[in-house]
């Protein structure tokens, strides 16, 4: 799917290079909030291995992978994952981030809108939940500018990249309240 001067991409679409070119290059930007990407693409053998994992976890249908390229240069800048699927209850996560050099201009809000879209009527879920860092603001806005509300914080709920436990802002989206707006 293209918009303006970007277009979201599958995993099949990926090379192991272009992921690892993204991470190295915003490793420090990304390191303590994506801690299990950074270390699973330390080197280019490992993440030629994490998309192979990616691939089967996909196929499996335990976690969906989405790719942002610049069409202008056709790097990869981004990516939104869902992942934590509950098929019980219908709910999943959904994880993103963009190459900080794009920060700021929408992208990575319009790729979360077709993931949303992607969520209820593809995969059938009836919440999708988004956990935030309590200071990643950046992330906060995208929930709430999509129809996400808060639900709490939950403490102590996620090692970051430097090992240290971190309270996580909750935020959670019903399928009813997504087709109200």
């Amino acid at each position: 799917m293209a918009f303006e001067n970007w277009n979201i991409q599958t995993i099949a679409e990926i090379l192991p290079e272009e992921l690892f070119n993204l991470i190295e290059k915003n490793r420090n930007h990304i390191s303590k909030t994506f801690p299990v990407t950074v270390s699973s693409c330390e080197n280019f053998e490992k993440t030629i291995q994490y998309l192979g994992e990616a691939i089967e976890n996909q196929e499996k249908e335990e976690s969906y992978y989405f790719y942002l390229r610049n069409l202008e240069t056709g790097i990869l800048i981004g990516f939104v994952m869902i992942k934590n699927l509950n098929k019980k209850i219908r709910k999943c996560e959904l994880a993103y981030f963009v190459d900080q050099d794009f920060e700021g201009k929408g992208i990575i809000s319009k790729a979360v809108v077709q993931t949303i879209s992607f969520c209820f009527r593809e995969l059938m879920m009836n919440k999708i939940f988004i956990c935030t860092s309590k200071i990643n603001f950046g992330s906060q806005k995208i929930a709430t500018k999509n129809g996400f509300q808060q639900e709490g914080i939950l403490r102590e709920e996620f090692k970051n990249g430097e090992g240290v436990l971190e309270d996580i802002v909750y935020f959670g989206l019903l399928k009813s309240d997504y087709y109200e707006r």
